[in-house]
């Protein structure tokens, strides 16, 4: 199946939910460190990526520039666009961010982020990693501006944790030596996301992108207590979610040893995993056999300007009424500004201002923090 990938926007997931339906009690309110007398919260995480660039900063856009993906079916591919966006006016969003086609390496632009993360109430930021001189097809490598990214989470009392990527060659064994470095290299540091589950353990928590590509038998070899070179019980100990996509997975998710599921699309019904419809089931199974269940949600999807052929999958936002039927929040998380050029008329949030969905998120995560607990039982 071919998969749907990230749009230039943000996507967000929503808070964990633990065994018993209980809440982790890592995940209390806490007051921030800016000039605004709101707070934040740690149930709430944000996908966020390290992978655009522009001129000014790393000489070239990156990412902006997206090739438009074809079809995997010749007949279907001839009929819709092809090339590349050419920014700064063209760029591979359908909505156009208000700090324009910026680089990640711009300092004010992650400060911007982390001021718009801490304004939307998500207290946990979920950066996309590739190891070291790793990158996806798109990118280029991106793993030294962690500690400028971490520096800036830390400024607005938000905690980041690491969502690993599907790089090549990604194997059980270099998926150890990730994780030693990433604990060895930022465990120490103040904004390092540690989960405090219902037994009381506080450990790092790892997302793991497209987790079903390793079999289940080579993750049980990192993941499970009597595994050839398990991480259980040492330093490198962790909470690790997989990926469902399709139902199948969940139960090689559990062989597999990993701790908690999530769901990252947005889109609903396009697979099993993000169909709200089937979250209560997938919820069901993770109670019963211990695991944390983490539904994934935004306030819209759409991608057709890297995938011309995707219309399919667009959600449309509905002025906010998406996002609030999602059952569970969070957000796209930058501002967009209305934007039209001559080749391109993009996407906007009006009538609404362009913190619209930065404003929902908080309602709905100061709701949550008031009734999570009828919530989840």
């Amino acid at each position: 199946m071919t998969r749907l990938r990230r749009k230039a926007l943000d996507v967000v997931v929503s808070p964990g939910q633990v065994h018993g339906g209980s809440i982790s009690s890592d995940t209390k309110v806490v007051f921030t460190k800016s000039d605004r007398d709101y707070s934040i919260f740690y149930d709430v995480h944000i996908f966020y990526y390290l992978w655009y660039g522009d001129p000014a900063t790393d000489n070239k856009y990156i990412h902006w520039d997206h090739v438009l993906v074809p079809h995997w079916d010749p007949k279907i591919a001839a009929s819709h666009a092809q090339g590349r966006h050419t920014p700064p006016e063209d760029i591979a969003s359908s909505f156009y961010p208000e700090l324009g086609p910026y680089s990640s390496r711009d300092p004010k632009v992650l400060e911007s982020h982390m001021a718009q993360i801490e304004e939307a109430a998500a207290g946990v930021l979920v950066l996309s990693w590739y190891p070291p001189g790793v990158a996806d097809d798109h990118g280029e490598p991106s793993e030294d501006l962690v500690p400028a990214v971490m520096d800036a989470a830390h400024r607005h009392s938000i905690k980041v944790a690491f969502h690993i990527q599907p790089y090549k060659g990604r194997t059980d064994q270099s998926m150890h030596d990730n994780i030693k470095y990433i604990i060895d290299k930022y465990g120490k540091h103040g904004a390092f996301y540690r989960f405090r589950s219902s037994t009381g353990r506080v450990l790092p928590l790892f997302y793991v992108y497209d987790s079903y590509l390793m079999p289940a038998e080579s993750w049980a070899d990192l993941l499970s207590p009597k595994g050839s070179h398990s991480i259980r019980g040492t330093p490198y100990d962790g909470v690790f979610l997989a990926l469902i996509v399709e139902e199948r997975h969940k139960h090689d998710i559990l062989a597999s040893g990993f701790d908690g599921i999530y769901t990252y699309f947005a889109s609903n019904g396009f697979s099993f995993g993000s169909s709200h419809q089937n979250w209560k089931a997938i919820k069901n199974f993770c109670d019963g056999n211990n695991l944390l269940f983490i539904p994934s949600v935004g306030p819209g999807y759409v991608d057709t300007a890297v995938r011309p052929w995707n219309n399919h999958n667009t959600r449309n936002r509905v002025n906010g009424r998406y996002y609030d039927t999602s059952l569970q929040a969070a957000l796209s998380i930058e501002k967009a500004v209305p934007k039209k050029t001559v080749t391109r008329l993009y996407l906007d949030y009006q009538p609404n201002q362009p913190d619209h969905y930065l404003v929902l998120t908080r309602q709905w995560a100061e709701n949550y923090n008031k009734e999570k607990d009828t919530w989840l039982m």
